[in-house]
C-alpha cells in the first residue's frame, strides 16, 4: 500500500460558490476538452451517438430540487470531483503506488502506467470522485489540471484550471488553501466556511452533513470541503459518495453529464 507524504504549506484547491452557480455544465464540458486531449490518456466516450451512452469525466455536476412546506422551491447545483484530500484514503488503499499525493502542493494524482484498475481507490473514496475508464482500463480523476496551472507556455490568465476559466459565472475559485491571506481562503472566511476534512477519512464520511443553508461554498482542496452558512433552508448531504438533498420532499434530479 502506499504511504501519504508530509505536505508543505502550499494547498491548492478550488473553492465553489453554489449560490452563483446556475448549474450549465460549462465547467463539465470543458473539463472533458482539456483532460482529452491533455495530461494522461485520453477521456473515452462509448457509444456516444447512440441510445446508451457512457463516458468518463472528471467533473460532473448534480442538480437537486428542494421543496420546503412554507417556502419556495429551490434549486441547488452540486459539483463533484476530486477534493484532493489531505488524509486521502484513495491513496493509502492503493497496492501499486499509481494514486499518489504530491509533497509540494498537496494535489492527488494517478500514474497511469503503474494503475491496474482494480478499483480499490475508487471504492476508497468518500465522495465517489473517480471513474474507471473502460476504454483505457485505468482510473481517472480530477488533476486540478495540474498540467495548466504550471504551464509557463500560456498566458498567466489562463493558469488556472479550465473549470475556473471556463465558468462564465464565475462560481468557481482556485488558489492556496494553506495561506489564509490568498483570495479563495478570504473567500471561505468572508462566507463563514466549516472544515470538513478532518472527516474525510474517519469513520463518519458524511462530507456535508449539518449545512443548514442555502448559501454553500464547497472547497476542492486537500485540506477540506466547506459551506457557508447563510438564510436559506436547504439542508445537503454526501454519504459515501452519494450526493442527495435530504429537505422537505426534496427530489434528485441528476443533471450529470454522461449518466446516459
Amino acid at each position: 500500500m502506499t504511504t501519504l507524504p508530509k505536505c508543505g504549506d502550499v494547498k491548492l484547491g478550488l473553492v465553489i460558490d453554489l449560490d452563483t452557480c446556475v448549474g450549465c455544465h460549462a465547467c463539465v464540458i470543458s473539463c472533458k476538452e482539456w483532460n482529452t486531449g491533455g495530461y494522461g490518456e485520453p477521456l473515452s466516450d462509448t457509444n456516444p451517438y447512440g441510445a446508451d451512452t457512457v463516458g468518463t469525466f472528471l467533473n460532473r455536476i448534480h442538480t437537486f430540487e428542494v421543496k420546503q412546506p412554507d417556502a419556495p422551491a429551490q434549486v441547488v447545483h452540486f459539483p463533484k470531483s476530486c477534493l484532493h484530500c489531505e488524509d486521502a484514503p484513495c491513496v493509502t488503499v492503493c497496492p501499486t503506488g499509481a494514486s499518489y499525493k504530491r509533497a509540494d502542493d498537496g494535489i492527488v494524482l494517478v500514474n497511469e502506467s503503474d494503475c491496474i484498475g482494480c478499483g480499490l481507490c475508487a471504492w476508497a473514496c468518500p465522495y465517489g470522485a473517480r471513474e474507471m475508464d473502460l476504454a483505457a482500463g485505468v482510473m481517472k480523476k480530477c488533476t486540478l489540471c495540474v498540467d495548466r496551472i504550471y504551464n509557463e507556455n500560456i498566458p498567466e490568465e489562463d493558469r488556472v484550471p479550465s473549470c475556473v476559466r471556463t465558468c462564465p459565472a464565475g462560481a468557481r475559485h482556485f488558489g492556496d488553501l494553506g495561506d489564509p491571506n490568498s483570495d479563495v481562503s478570504q473567500l471561505v472566511a468572508e462566507r463563514g466556511g466549516v472544515d470538513e476534512g478532518d472527516r474525510v477519512a474517519g469513520v463518519d464520511q458524511r462530507g456535508l452533513d449539518h449545512a443548514e443553508a442555502r448559501h454553500v461554498d464547497v472547497v476542492h482542496g486537500p485540506v477540506r470541503r466547506q459551506q457557508a452558512a447563510g438564510d436559506g433552508a436547504a439542508r445537503i448531504e454526501i454519504v459515501e459518495g452519494d450526493a442527495r438533498a435530504r429537505t422537505g420532499d426534496a427530489r434528485d434530479r441528476e443533471g450529470a453529464v454522461g449518466h446516459g
